[in-house]
């Protein structure tokens, strides 16, 4: 499917470049847009923008499709072994391609072991869980060390010197060089790189710091949209899967419910395909809970972190 803006009707390269500024950079943005959003974002004419809109949507055959047809399509869904059985069977048969995974909890629940577990397991073949893929991980919290995908490696049976070679490492240092990342990952698709899992851990870091206070709070959640809107695009378009970590933030006044909830309100609780609740238990153990997904019951296991990363307690 074509990217390029400057094929739609009404759209040159200064009009193309004015749309890249505020995010219009593909034909599924603009597809989705109003032709005020257009207008106003290119300084062109209502009747333009709604051509141009028109002109997207066809090239993306945006309209109904029997249930049959899309049960069809399901089939190329892969599924990543996450190193523990119960939590395979919490997801469904592991974290999914076609989707948005993510999980939540405090510091040192697991979050980010899942997601190198889940780098090192990708690249095993199919049969033995994995997808014979490499992966993209976006650090933003200076929690990715090689050195533990090594230890990883060894315990799963993996090449070590291999599972670095097949891992793209990226650190970020703002929301804004977050979300570049993530259209570099496409580059690295477009140039032919088997990328099939993309690791951003964690998810909402910069964002908070980045958008501080209630002023800048939606326009901190528009951006966060943007970003989510473009990781499941990635993850539909090449049939990937996107693991995401994300904070929590303590409720002092909460009586009633949970005392901690999770960091990027309702756009991110839409988002996901799969959320995940990680908790701290007695010793080395954790607790994996499943709180929303489309296919599966709410559920938990206990989980335990070891050499080999994620293992069934």
């Amino acid at each position: 499917m074509p990217d390029n803006i400057e094929e739609l009707p009404g759209v040159g390269p200064k009009t193309a470049e004015k749309l890249k500024e505020v995010g219009f950079i593909d034909f599924m943005s603009i597809a989705v847009a109003s032709a005020g959003e257009i207008s106003g974002a290119a300084d062109i004419g209502e009747t333009t923008a709604t051509r141009m809109i028109l002109a997207a949507r066809e090239h993306l055959e945006m309209g109904f499709e029997t249930a049959e047809k899309l049960l069809e399509k399901r089939k190329d869904i892969g599924h990543i072994d996450t190193g523990s059985g119960g939590m395979n069977q919490l997801l469904g048969r592991g974290v999914q391609t076609q989707a948005i995974t993510e999980a939540h909890g405090q510091f040192g629940s697991g979050k980010t072991q899942l997601g190198l577990t889940l780098s090192v397991l990708i690249q095993k073949p199919v049969e033995e869980g994995g997808l014979e893929g490499k992966v993209a991980f976006i650090d933003t919290e200076n929690t990715f060390r090689p050195e533990r995908i090594l230890q990883i490696a060894k315990a799963r049976g993996v090449d070590p010197e291999e599972a670095l070679k097949n891992i793209f490492v990226a650190r970020a240092f703002n929301s804004d060089h977050q979300m570049y990342l993530a259209e570099q990952v496409r580059d690295l698709l477009k140039a032919g790189e088997n990328i099939r899992l993309i690791v951003v851990d964690s998810l909402m870091g910069h964002f908070r710091s980045d958008y501080s206070g209630r002023g800048t709070l939606a326009r901190r959640q528009q951006k966060l949209n943007r970003h989510l809107h473009f990781l499941q695009k990635l993850a539909d378009q090449y049939n990937l899967a996107v693991y995401v970590t994300n904070q929590v933030m303590s409720r002092p006044d909460a009586f009633f419910g949970p005392s901690t909830v999770a960091v990027g309100g309702h756009v991110l609780a839409h988002a996901s395909t799969y959320r995940l609740f990680f908790i701290k238990s007695k010793g080395n153990k954790k607790i994996a809970r499943l709180i929303d997904s489309p296919d599966m019951p709410e559920g938990e296991i206990v989980f335990q972190l070891t050499e080999s990363g994620i293992e069934d307690a």
